[in-house]
């Protein structure tokens, strides 16, 4: 990579210009890409990449020197927006000091969610197959699939939760099942990608980021059933959490930026995992 001295020109709706021409994805009719808040003529004097733009990671990116945060996922806790109007209605004051921090720091908020996923093979999986040591198949079709055996189905989950980060990873399915092959349905990706992904013949785990319990969890469990009864194949499932899921792929994205835009500096903030595992043990915490 080539470093070029910080342009003081560059602003921000340009530097998204220039990356969406660099990754060259035919733009989906409706996105939820793009700026979403601050100024886009705004001189950029660094970039943070982050998964989840939390209050706690504008904090950091204020205090590395960064004016613009890419996040992947939304600042304002509804993928569409949907339920912002109902925020802004209530005066929620979660939202409202979140704008406000954004604001007075004159941050500018760029949402990369789609055309990441768009790219093939898509940003988010090649960043994660990346960081558990594993290699996307390219003859696959219709999902991320990687060769990672022979294994057991116990020792994916304690790796995938290892290698991601992942602090509340939970698994369905044989303990010992033997797995060699794996499909990749990260992030949040519905019920009907996630059914359709366990249900192929070429892999017998899938690791997603997050599922609906009586969705995707419930089918999963039902399968392993069958599998451990003969009477179908044994699959199995790691639910790592929507963050750490997706985590790698957009530390892959602050890399991939650096390349389109050496002048800039772009450093990576990583989300924390939105949840911390409960203690176990005796008494459990209970009330006395």
């Amino acid at each position: 990579m080539t470093t070029r001295p910080h342009d003081p020109t560059l602003t921000a709706a340009c530097l998204v210009s220039r990356a969406a021409a660099a990754l060259a994805v035919t733009p989906r009719p409706t996105t939820v890409d793009g700026l979403i808040a601050g100024d886009p003529g705004s001189l950029v004097r660094g970039v943070a990449v982050t998964t989840l733009a939390t209050l706690e990671v504008l904090e950091r990116a204020v205090a590395a020197g960064a004016n613009v945060v890419v996040t992947h996922e939304p600042p304002d806790y509804d993928h569409t927006g949907a339920a912002v109007p109902d925020l802004e209605a209530e005066g929620d004051p979660v939202l409202t000091a979140k704008r406000a921090f954004v604001a007075d720091h004159g941050l500018v908020v760029w949402r990369a969610h789609d055309a990441w996923h768009d790219r093939r093979p898509d940003g988010v999986d090649e960043g994660a197959a990346r960081a558990l040591g594993w290699t996307l198949d390219p003859a696959a079709e219709g999902a991320s699939v990687c060769d990672v055996g022979p294994t057991t189905l116990d020792d994916l989950a304690a790796h995938v939760a290892t290698a991601l980060g992942s602090r509340t990873a939970r698994y369905v399915g044989d303990p010992d099942q033997p797995v060699r092959r794996v499909g990749l349905d990260l992030g949040f990706r519905g019920f009907a990608r996630n059914r359709a992904v366990l249900r192929r013949d070429d892999v017998d785990a899938v690791v997603v980021g997050e599922a609906h319990e009586w969705e995707t969890q419930s089918y999963a469990l039902d399968a392993a059933h069958l599998g451990t009864t003969g009477r179908g194949a044994p699959k199995g499932l790691v639910v790592a959490g929507h963050v750490p899921a997706e985590q790698a792929g957009m530390a892959f994205f602050a890399d991939w930026l650096r390349d389109v835009v050496p002048e800039v500096p772009v450093t990576f903030l990583p989300a924390p995992d939105v949840a911390r595992p409960a203690r176990v043990g005796p008494g459990g915490g209970q009330p006395t």
